[in-house]
This record gives structure tokens, C-alpha cells and sequence, in this order.
């Protein structure tokens, strides 16, 4: 189990959609936020979404990032991706949990461990938190997560469905 992940706005937002915002606590020991994620959620919220409210929960912890400089301003990027990515380089033996695709891919040339959503949906299914990932798939596709049917597949192939 890591010590620490580290969670961007999607995974927090999605769980919490479907009600398992809890597994974090399960899987992992310490589940460090940015600022600039509770900053998306709060304007999620403004917008009327439903979004977690993270103060309610004493095992996720706000962090600032020390060093605003360690990733160059990238355009396409979210503050939220962008203080999870430079947070994953000031703490380097954390897991990264993050969705969209082009911080993946600066994750992945940064050498920064990471997983996302659906990750961790296989980890829960895998310790016994969740009899099966394809409904909790589905349920996500349904509230707009998207996934490719590729990568669908390769997700139920890894947790035996």
C-alpha cells in the first residue's frame, strides 16, 4: 500500500458520484489534496454540481505546493493536474490519482507513479471492496465519464469480468 496518494478533481468528484469516496480511506494511509483541487470543486459546486465537500473528511488532507515553479505553466493543463503533478514531485514516493490524459502523459515522462478512477475501482475490487467493477463502470459512463470500449475492456479483462 503507498504511503501517500496524491488526488486530482476527477477521481474525487466521480467516487463521490458514485458513493464510493470512502475506498480512498480503505486503500490508502494518507490522501493529499492541493489547494487548487478544492479550488475546482468549490467552483463545481458554484455551478451546481454535486461535489464532495472535503473538510467533512478528516482523512483527506489540503497541502500547498512549497515550489510553484517545478512545472512550467502548461497550456491545456488544469491548476488542479498541475499542483497534483508538482505536489507528486516535492513528495516522490507518492502515487499520483488522475484522469485526464495529457497529465497522465507528463506524469508518466516525469516518472511519477500513477492511477486513476477506474484504477482505483480495480484495487477495491481486488481487496474485497467491491464485488465487481463493470456496474461501477457503467455508472460512471453514465454520469459522463468517458472511456474508450479498448480501454473498457482491458479495465473488466483486469478485474476477471
Amino acid at each position: 500500500m503507498p504511503d501517500r496518494v496524491i488526488c486530482d478533481t476527477s477521481p474525487l468528484f466521480y467516487l463521490h458520484r458514485l458513493r464510493h469516496l470512502a475506498l480512498l480511506q480503505k486503500l490508502y494511509r494518507r490522501i493529499l489534496v492541493p489547494e487548487a483541487v478544492i479550488t475546482e470543486l468549490l467552483a463545481g459546486r458554484d455551478q451546481g454540481e454535486d461535489v464532495p465537500v472535503l473538510t467533512q473528511y478528516d482523512w483527506i488532507e489540503v497541502h500547498r505546493v512549497r515550489t510553484q515553479n517545478v512545472l512550467p505553466l502548461i497550456s491545456d493543463l488544469g491548476s488542479g493536474e498541475t499542483e497534483v503533478l508538482t505536489l507528486a514531485l516535492e513528495e516522490p514516493d507518492s502515487l499520483v490519482i488522475l484522469d485526464d490524459r495529457y497529465a497522465r502523459e507528463i506524469a508518466i515522462q516525469r516518472n511519477i507513479r500513477l492511477t486513476g478512477t477506474a484504477g482505483v475501482l480495480l484495487r477495491a475490487k481486488s481487496e474485497g471492496y467491491l464485488p465487481a467493477v463493470k456496474p461501477v463502470l457503467d455508472e460512471l459512463s453514465r454520469l459522463g465519464f468517458h472511456l474508450s470500449k479498448v480501454v473498457q475492456r482491458r479495465i473488466l479483462a483486469c478485474a476477471q469480468e
